[in-house]
């Protein structure tokens, strides 16, 4: 059991380590805070909630893993390396994929919203 609570203990480590030197990761933060308060103001079903949720928590994880690989990638080498370049760049791609696709459904369930609270104005 000890071991088992200690994991945690580890994970919560990791996503600290995210916060104080991952700009994007706090930048990706107060989207998803700002999305979740659109959220709270326009009424959005359970279901538009349950896509908000996983695209955030999509984007966040994938950051983190981005990070990890990074921090990796520099512990095997400080120079250039083409290589290592292009695993960054991958895996940055991926951050970059994910946060687009999450934009185009925010657009999806918000944009509706938002026009009919212009017109209501």
């Amino acid at each position: 059991m000890k071991r088992f609570i200690q994991s945690f203990g580890f994970a919560f480590n990791g996503i600290r380590h995210c916060l104080p030197g991952g700009t994007n990761f706090k930048i990706q933060l107060l989207l998803g805070a700002l999305i979740f308060f659109a959220g709270f103001f326009f009424g959005i079903s359970i279901n538009e909630w349950l896509i908000l949720i996983l695209c955030c928590i999509i984007v966040l994880t994938l950051e983190m893993i981005n990070t990890a690989i990074e921090k990796m990638c520099d512990l095997v080498t400080t120079g250039f390396h083409p290589q290592i370049k292009i695993i960054k760049d991958v895996a940055a791609g991926a951050v970059l994929v994910s946060a687009a696709g999450s934009a185009v459904a925010g657009i999806i369930i918000f944009l509706p919203k938002l026009i009919l609270f212009i017109k209501s104005i």
